[in-house]
């Protein structure tokens, strides 16, 4: 489950972004992530690429089970740190851009203990 930052903060949005629409396509995400339509495009054929979506050809972009699989990990670690950060005092719009920075970097041993100590 080797991926990038960037790559990981694409499946997650495609991931929040099917929990709310009932299809995802590159301009949703472009509008979510305030990026442009360009710079989506050339992201989504590189996680075509590597397997963790597919794109019909109506242009809805679903994600497989490893691109689901990396979503769901950095989703739970997102919302999990931004939780426990304002739950600390953190002002929740900090918390929410310290977690989205930490969830790319933080080890998996770390956080299954910082959950663990959390719940």
């Amino acid at each position: 489950m080797h991926t990038n930052e960037s790559s990981e903060n694409y499946l997650e949005t495609i991931l929040i972004l099917s929990q709310r629409l009932p299809v995802v396509r590159s301009v949703d995400i472009a509008t979510e992530l305030d990026f442009k339509k360009s710079s989506v495009s050339v992201a989504m054929k590189k996680l075509r690429e590597s397997g963790h979506i597919i794109v019909s050809p109506e242009g809805y972009i679903t994600l497989t089970e490893s691109g689901k699989e990396i979503a769901d990990c950095i989703y739970e670690r997102h919302t999990l740190l931004s939780s426990w950060l304002t739950r600390l005092g953190v002002d929740p719009k900090t918390a929410v851009e310290d977690a989205c920075r930490i969830e790319h970097v933080i080890s998996s041993e770390s956080f299954e203990a910082i959950k663990k100590h959390i719940k």
